[in-house]
């Protein structure tokens, strides 16, 4: 269970956050906490939640089964 919120936090942080370069905006984009956006950069023991999954995809307008896909689990 670890690896796999490792590699979905990961995939946000490198494909999503990161990019953009602006934890205010991405986190009002996409319905959630700046506090969020940053643990989301820096700290390697967050355990995301299904809701900041689920509010991150609407954000991206992706369904959960796309995003795993992309993430691969």
């Amino acid at each position: 269970m670890t690896e796999a919120n490792r590699k979905i936090v990961e995939f946000i942080r490198d494909e999503w956050v990161i990019p953009m370069n602006n934890n205010s905006k991405f986190a009002v984009d996409h319905n959630i906490d700046e506090k969020t956006v940053r643990r989301i950069r820096e700290d390697e023991t967050y355990q995301i939640s299904l809701l900041t999954i689920m509010r991150i995809c609407h954000g991206k307008n992706l369904t959960l089964a796309t995003f795993f896909k992309m993430v691969g689990i």
